[in-house]
This record gives C-alpha cells, structure tokens and sequence, in this order.
C-alpha cells in the first residue's frame, strides 16, 4: 500500500504514527506545508498556493493508493485531487479553534473525506459526521518511568527543589504560560516552574522524569500528547479540562482535572506535597504506537474496499 500523507508541519505522534504504519509495510510519503510555523505566528497564502501545486503533481506522479490528511487544515489540498480516496485525522485545535473558518474547513472535510478519524471522546462527541475514533499511541518504550534523581543529573538540573514542567513554547498563547506561572507564585508550597520546548522529542522522557508534576494550563487542545506521555512516566498531571486529558488521567492519584484556578491550585500542592508519583502508566493500556499502526491500517483497508465497490457498515462513531 502506498499512501500519500498531507500535513501542516510535522509533530513527533504524527511521526511515530508513520513509522508505525512503514513497519506494517505501508509506504508512506509525508508531503509538509511549505514554509515556516513558529509560535502564533503562520504561513503565508503563497505557502499554501505551492502546497496545492506541490500535492497535485505528488499525486500525478506517483501511484498512491489513498491519501492521508492529517490536521482539518490540509484537507481541501487533499480533496482537491479527485483520483485518490482520502483519510482526515483531525487533531483537536482544528475541530476544536476557535477560528470560525478553520473549525467549518474541518467539519466540511470530515463530511466529504472516505473516512474521517479522531483521537478523542470529546472531540468524537463533538463531530456529528460519520468517524472512527482511534486515539494517538504513545512510544511506552521512551516514555517510561526512570529515578528522578538520575534524570536531574543526566540535565544538569543542580537543584531539590520541587519542580512543575510546562512542556509548550511559552510564547504561545492557546498555551497560557502566563496562567502557569500565576499558579506557581500562588502555591502554598516550595515549587519551581521550568519550560522545555524546541528539544529533541527523545529527550522530553528525562524532562517528565526530573520534574514533580506536569502542568497545562492550555485554553484548548488537540490531546494534549504531553499528558499521556506524562502518564506513561507516571508523572502526576494538573491541567484545564481540555482534550483527552480528563478521559487519560480520570482517577488517578495526584492528577487534577479542572478549569477552576483554585482547584488547579489545590492539585499542584496536593501533587507536590503528598510527593508521589501518578501511576498513570496503567491508563494508558492498549493505546501503544503499534496499536495505533494496526488501527489505521485497518481502517485503510476498509476504505480501499469500498473504493473497489465493497461496502462494510459505516455509523456516526466507532471505536477501531
């Protein structure tokens, strides 16, 4: 199977979930916007004029057996070739922007696409188009549980101090870095707040594993995926109801859920004080990267049957 995988700009799920599928035996050709994403700051029109040339001559040139939207924003490029089925994953901050325009392109993708896929509950209770929902996997085999005391060492963090990750750009507004530090100078406990960003995403596990809790303050998500990968390290999550993170970390200890500064307050001393660390790895069962390969392999077979004249039953959601 050849397939032709359109995206806005590359993010380490999107990755691992090609690598996942290339281990299946599926080829894949991953086709980026032109063109720089940085912070709020985007592409140009001109970006998006040569990405619409640039599928349309991938797609003339190449036997693809399907093609793979991946974000509500590529989705037109993808559509706009009319030879090819095509597969649209959206990733949350698309269905879920609070740009109007942005928000109607992925819904009018969704309805139009061979088959549509989200990662989450909420984002499934959210589309009322006929979809699969397949959640993002996380590489358990990297984000793993380690002696915090070694992580630290391996950074170069020279401190005892309790220490609450936020894992964004802080310049990014949907991120909300201003709320976090806000949260952090009002604990009732000793707590240091410390960034990562823009480092290799082999490195983040020593980042999760040096640190007491991880904080996200987003004002929306697609996921957020540092939150599973989070749990994986079993590293205590407080965070704004967005995404999956209430579906990921429901019941687990030293995790906060909540929308509310008081109760996002209460969770960061609670998690700092009780010291512990989540076992959150337990939650994240049955959603490994494999899993995600085999999912979405499935679901391309499915659709090429049907593009062959083969129908299988199709209804608002499924879960694959």
């Amino acid at each position: 199977m050849n397939v032709l995988q359109l995206v806005t700009s590359s993010r380490p799920f999107f990755d691992q979930q090609v690598s996942a599928l290339e281990a299946r035996g599926i080829d894949c050709t991953v086709l980026e916007v032109p063109g720089e994403h940085s912070g709020d700051s985007g592409r140009t029109p001109a970006d998006y004029a040569r990405y619409y040339a640039n599928v349309l001559s991938a797609v003339r040139s190449s036997s693809y057996d399907l093609v793979h939207a991946n974000y509500g924003l590529v989705a037109p490029f993808a559509l706009a070739q009319p030879t090819r089925p095509v597969v649209l994953t959206l990733w949350g901050t698309d269905l879920m922007s609070d740009r109007t325009w942005l928000r109607s392109c992925s819904r009018y993708g969704a309805r139009r696409a061979d088959a549509a896929v989200v990662p989450s509950q909420v984002m499934s209770r959210d589309l009322e188009t006929e979809h699969e929902l397949i959640p993002f996997g996380v590489d358990t085999d990297l984000f793993r549980p380690m002696p915090r005391a070694g992580a630290r060492e391996y950074l170069g963090w020279e401190t005892d101090r309790p220490i609450a990750l936020f894992p964004y750009d802080r310049t990014r507004s949907v991120k909300d870095y201003p709320r976090a530090r806000r949260l952090v100078e009002h604990a009732a406990v000793d707590l240091e707040l410390r960034t990562v960003s823009g480092v290799d995403h082999d490195e983040i596990p020593y980042y999760m594993n040096a640190s007491d809790v991880l904080l996200v303050t987003s004002k929306r998500e697609s996921g957020p995926m540092a939150v599973k990968e989070a749990a994986a390290c079993n590293l205590p999550v407080v965070s704004t109801d967005v995404g999956f993170v209430r579906e990921t970390i429901r019941g687990l200890p030293n995790c906060t859920v909540s929308d509310n500064d008081g109760a996002l307050l209460g969770g960061l001393e609670r998690a700092i004080e009780d010291g512990g660390r989540s076992d959150g790895r337990e939650s994240i069962e049955g959603l490994s990267v494999d899993s995600l390969g085999e999912r979405l392999h499935g679901l391309y077979r499915r659709v090429l049957d049907r593009d062959d004249g083969t129908s299988y039953p199709t209804g608002v959601s499924h879960e694959v």
